[in-house]
């Protein structure tokens, strides 16, 4: 099972709306064939790992991941393929919570006469796919704060400068995060002060860039920014209609959402990109737009580069909101992990949602 664990992480950031997952064939002993699932519409792990065994594979024994789904979707059900293949035993890490899953791949298995085992590493597995349960169960996608900053927890220096806080392998790492997410978010302020292209730069050449967006209540970033052909610009639905033509005849497409006072509605902005199948989430800030979903309780993550530098006061802060007015009331993070990236350290840590 932790073998089909890494095949399935192979596939990070190209499945959606579908899960990672891993499968590993053994007879004996030995393996036969492995195989997972790469994107949308391509075979499931076990129907890639059956494919090389030419869809035969009597006596075995298949790890996979996550419960053979049994109805006809993109692809065919993965239990058919199973019991054609005449395996003897399937051991599974988790059920599907898919509705249309749900325990029933498990039952047309064991109905076919084959030897049944779900919840082995479950923990594992279940870790390995929490975008895709959240969306399964929310329609939301699951939300990553990301940021680099000052031991102050300053995200650039007075006036903005922000060039670089982080380090070079730090830099390297953001862009890996960038790779395996499905969507990208800044603020307008990000836009103006910075003009980034928020695409994905990786020295292997193969990276992905993840759809781009952009949170413009009032629509006031230029139409010659870097980011826009192709971005969706989310902003409220009393904002300038001269300025929404402007954009999309550059590329973006423009959204209006629920708001006050020129502020998005957050719930509103991930219940439309749930609806458009995105399960992922990096929203690269700035403080202002970190500070709200904090505020708004809409974060699951939060990734922090923290560089060993000091730049006081006048800097700009990770959270540009107010706070909780007691430290018993501050956002905790839960299941922390620390990386060390050259000089920085890289903290991550599940957001404690309040009772």
């Amino acid at each position: 099972m932790r073998q089909a664990l890494r095949l399935a992480l192979r596939a990070r950031g190209r499945t959606s709306p579908n899960p990672l997952v891993g499968c590993v064939i053994v007879r004996d002993g030995r393996v036969l064939a492995t195989g997972w699932h790469k994107k949308a519409g391509s075979d499931h792990g076990e129907a890639a790992a059956l494919r090389k065994l030419d869809w035969r594979a009597p006596r075995s024994t298949v790890y996979v991941t996550l419960e053979p789904h049994s109805f006809h979707g993109r692809t065919p059900p993965c239990t058919d393929r199973l019991i054609e293949a005449k395996v003897a035993r399937v051991v599974v890490g988790m059920k599907d919570p898919n509705p249309r899953v749900a325990g029933a791949g498990l039952k047309q298995l064991k109905k076919a006469g084959i030897a049944v085992e779900c919840g082995v590493l479950e923990d594992e597995c279940r870790a390995l796919n929490r975008p895709y349960l959240k969306w399964t169960r929310e329609k939301r996608p699951w939300v990553t704060l990301k940021a680099a900053v000052t031991l102050d927890g300053r995200l650039a220096a007075r006036g903005g400068d922000a060039r670089w806080v982080s380090g070079e392998l730090s830099r390297l790492e953001a862009h890996r995060m960038r790779d395996v997410s499905d969507a990208i978010l800044v603020g307008a302020n990000t836009v103006r002060l910075d003009d980034p292209a928020l695409t994905t730069r990786l020295p292997t050449g193969t990276s992905h860039d993840p759809k781009r967006v952009i949170l413009d209540g009032r629509l006031t970033i230029s139409p010659d920014a870097n980011a826009l052909p192709g971005a969706i610009v989310a902003c409220t639905k009393d904002a300038d209609a001269a300025r929404q033509k402007r954009l999309e005849k550059r590329g973006a497409e423009v959204l209006r959402l629920p708001g006050r006072h020129g502020t998005v509605d957050l719930g509103a902005l991930l219940d439309e990109l749930g609806k458009r199948e995105i399960l992922t989430l990096l929203v690269e800030g700035g403080g202002q737009v970190h500070g709200e979903f904090m505020a708004a309780g809409l974060a699951d993550e939060v990734a922090l580069f923290v560089a060993p530098k000091l730049i006081g006061a006048g800097g700009v802060p990770l959270l540009g909101v107010d706070g909780p007015s007691k430290m018993a009331d501050a956002w905790r993070l839960a299941a922390v992990s620390t990386r060390r990236l050259g000089d920085d350290i890289l903290v991550v840590g599940d957001v404690v949602r309040s009772a």
